[in-house]
């Protein structure tokens, strides 16, 4: 299992500063993120850090029936089921957030939105695929920046539940 992490320069976030609040036992794995790339955001956070992309995973914000915004947290190589996020959060439809409005929700940047810490609390559903694994990565809350965990661990800090949300990619977004 992963130590808990001593402050270090990349804990400026409000993610890392909830991991350390709690006592939560994690690694942070700073990167240097590179604008000019053709991965996806995920992907080359995986490929920097060097962990498999089905351990790695995104942090996206949904509207469900056309009210409350949803956090879906999915593996980088995977894509948000929109239909499977509307029923696990007991709504009938889901579509995408705005860049804009995931921003302002989260008080993060798109390409670096923590699951984490998040402005505002919102209901958040973590793919199950992740309960396979003892660490997960998810957005440390910047770009250049992810933070390993145990699920169970994130599940508890974002007061989330684990459903099968994740679909495969068809051509991944940035």
């Amino acid at each position: 299992m992963a130590k808990k992490s001593k402050s270090s320069a990349h804990a400026g976030t409000p993610a890392v500063a909830l991991l350390e609040r709690e006592g939560v036992a994690h690694t942070l794995h700073p990167y240097e993120h590179d604008p000019s790339s053709d991965l996806s955001y995920g992907l080359e956070a995986a490929a920097a850090i060097g962990v498999p992309a089905e351990r790695v995973f995104k942090t996206l914000l949904a509207v469900v029936d056309g009210g409350a915004l949803v956090v879906g947290i999915v593996p980088v190589d995977r894509q948000l089921d929109l239909k499977a996020l509307a029923k696990a959060a007991g709504g009938k439809k889901a579509t995408m957030a705005e860049p804009a409005t995931a921003e302002r929700a989260t008080g993060y940047v798109v390409g670096g939105i923590s699951p984490l810490g998040q402005k505002q609390r919102h209901r958040t559903v973590l793919d199950d695929t992740a309960l396979a694994f003892d660490t997960v990565y998810v957005s440390g809350g910047r770009r250049g920046l992810d933070v390993g965990l145990a699920p169970a661990d994130l599940l508890r800090l974002t007061a989330g539940t684990a459903a099968p949300i994740a679909r495969e990619s068809r051509g991944l977004p940035r």
